[in-house]
């Protein structure tokens, strides 16, 4: 088999940050996004804030390096409806016993905070911006019908990674969510697979099916536009990338030997992808716009305190 990569923009990050957080359904008015805020909002400003991690990615200072003083505490950030149990916020200052011990493996900090930095003002004087005229004019149920999309499209990694962990039940109910919301939900607009039948499951991806099978961590990163990640997560994320059929049949990365493409035009390719990352960026970092108020100005240290809540929360997907 003849295969050759093509180079077009990869996935945007979001694809990680609403793979791990997913976004809840709109009912009349918008509400807070059921997610861990402060590894969110690590997670949009690491797109510069593309978002992250909805899936992946960072100007969130609630969470801290362990041992630094921080005044924050979860309070500070206001959520408009209650997480999901699954949801819970990775709170750093609990130490209480039955918390799972996170090692903060960062040999790379100096380099990692500089791009952090980076990232952080990209989200600060870029895209927050651009997010706010695009909230003004787009309405929520609008925005979040863009996010179940996306979301729809991308099930099969999902449906893949709880194969490869033994998680059968959680992979029937990715596949009744794909079919529902396909049809029932007029081709992932809506999701009358959550709302009209409560099916729902917690996101599966194989930086998580790696975690299962004991693969360690390894070394924090934070990249460029993408935010953070750990060595295993990236490697995971490129094996998303590979696993997803769009990335191979719809707007190729991979141009495989007369396989079919329902775009054929590469320089169209390019910019289509172009264009769906940074819309479903822009959208994405729209919805998380309250959720993130005020969580910047709380934190002593607020790259200790996303790198600390990351951790935490990607410990707690693999346990679940």
């Amino acid at each position: 088999m003849n295969m050759k990569l093509t180079f077009v923009p990869l996935p945007c990050p979001i694809k990680i940050f609403l793979t791990l957080f997913r976004v809840e359904p709109f009912s009349g008015h918008q509400k807070g996004l059921p997610v861990y805020g402060i590894v969110i909002l690590g997670l949009a400003l690491g797109l510069g804030g593309c978002a992250g991690n909805d899936s992946s990615t960072h100007t969130l200072e609630q969470l801290e390096n362990g041992t630094a003083s921080t005044q924050v505490t979860s309070e500070e950030v206001s959520f408009e409806e209650e997480p999901r149990p699954s949801d819970d916020f990775v709170d750093p200052f609990d130490d209480s016993p039955n918390e799972t011990h996170i090692i903060e493996y960062d040999p790379l900090e100096p380099l990692n905070a500089a791009i952090f930095e980076f990232n952080y003002q990209f989200d600060k004087y870029l895209l927050k911006p651009v997010a706010k005229v695009y909230n003004f004019f787009v309405p929520p149920d609008v925005q979040q019908s863009i996010v179940n999309i996306f979301q729809n499209s991308r099930f099969v990694p999902r449906f893949l990674n709880n194969l490869f962990q033994a998680k059968f039940r959680g992979a029937g109910i990715e596949m009744s969510r794909f079919f529902i919301n396909s049809t029932l939900g007029v081709g992932g607009l809506f999701d009358p697979a959550k709302i009209m039948f409560d099916l729902d499951t917690p996101l599966e991806d194989l930086g998580q099916t790696l975690g299962s099978y004991g693969v360690p961590p390894g070394p924090y990163l934070v990249v460029p536009f993408y935010g953070p990640f750990t060595l295993r997560d990236g490697f995971g994320f490129i094996g998303d990338t590979f696993l997803d059929p769009f990335n191979w049949l719809v707007l190729p990365i991979f141009e495989i030997a007369d396989a079919p493409r329902l775009v054929q035009h590469d320089p169209t390719i390019n910019y289509a992808r172009l264009g769906l990352t940074i819309g479903e960026t822009v959208n994405f970092r729209s919805l998380s716009l309250k959720t993130f108020q005020g969580v910047e100005e709380g934190t002593l240290d607020l790259y200790g305190a996303i790198r600390n809540g990351y951790l935490q929360q990607r410990q707690r997907a693999i346990q679940e």
